[in-house]
């Protein structure tokens, strides 16, 4: 399977967290990373945002029908974003929007490289599931594209 993990893009400052929005910067990144992406993921790929107003702004620039779950909110875990994403045996390609630090340690568990590479706001990392272990496939960010 492969697994796309999106951190959400630039936001605004301020309360209550859930319902902060993306800033002018973040929308304009959100649709050059959607755009990168719609031509990378498969038509049948499974999307999932957290709950977080700008998660799912975040996941709603791809232009596709997506899931928000409770469990990718700000404060998940590893082992949330797995579960939610039925790694390593979801059926499809599966994009998990969500937050740091949550995406920049389920990178690291996944495959070690990952972990190098800072996680921008906006950035994504593809992964494949290969012979019982995990694969870097690409690693982007707004101002790379």
């Amino acid at each position: 399977m492969d697994l796309f993990l999106w951190r959400h893009c630039d936001a605004e400052d301020g309360a209550p967290d859930l319902a902060r929005r993306l800033t002018p910067l973040g929308r304009g990144d959100a649709e050059r990373m959607a755009s990168w992406l719609n031509a990378r993921l498969p038509p049948d790929c499974r999307i999932v945002s957290s709950p977080a107003q700008r998660a799912r702004e975040t996941a709603a620039a791809l232009g596709r029908t997506f899931e928000v779950d409770e469990d990718l909110a700000p404060g998940a875990d590893v082992d949330d974003v797995l579960r939610v994403a039925d790694w390593p045996d979801a059926p499809t390609a599966v994009l998990i929007v969500a937050h740091q630090p949550t995406l920049g340690a389920t990178a690291a568990q996944l495959v070690a490289v990952a972990a190098t590479r800072p996680f921008r706001k906006g950035a994504v990392l593809w992964l494949s599931q290969e012979n019982g272990g995990a694969v870097l496939r690409a690693a982007a960010s707004p101002e790379e594209i």
